[in-house]
């Protein structure tokens, strides 16, 4: 069983920081392949940033998000951290973290969100 828990959510203003861990625990996912995705109110769940395949530093961001999010992992390899600068309103969303169990898998293990809000 995989077990994700995500925290560092919260309120912040435009401009303002944040970032995100999740916690990870089990043996049926790879570390090297995790990711964070979003949700809005009303929109699909997207993908913000995950691994392509961390063991050949191979990483995938949004357009929307590039410049600003950065993904990255513990030594441990058993916490995923998103450091997110330079919100605006738009990154309001519940912020999922993901595995799989290969690089090549859809993600289906999930964490129960936390959410962040970005005031103007």
């Amino acid at each position: 069983q995989v077990q994700l828990v995500e925290s560092g959510g919260g309120s912040v203003q435009a401009g303002g920081s944040l970032r995100l861990s999740c916690a990870a625990s089990g043996s049926a996912y790879s570390s090297n392949c995790m990711g964070w995705f979003r949700q809005a109110p009303g929109k699909e769940r997207e993908a913000v940033a995950y691994y392509l395949d961390l063991s050949v530093g191979l990483t995938h961001y949004a357009d929307s998000v590039k410049g600003r999010f950065t993904i990255s992992q513990s030594n441990a390899k058993n916490t995923l951290y998103l450091q997110m600068n330079t919100l605006n309103p738009e990154d309001t969303a519940m912020y999922y973290c993901a595995a799989r169990a290969t690089c090549v898998r859809p993600f289906h293990y999930w964490g129960q969100g936390t959410q962040v809000t970005v005031s103007s």
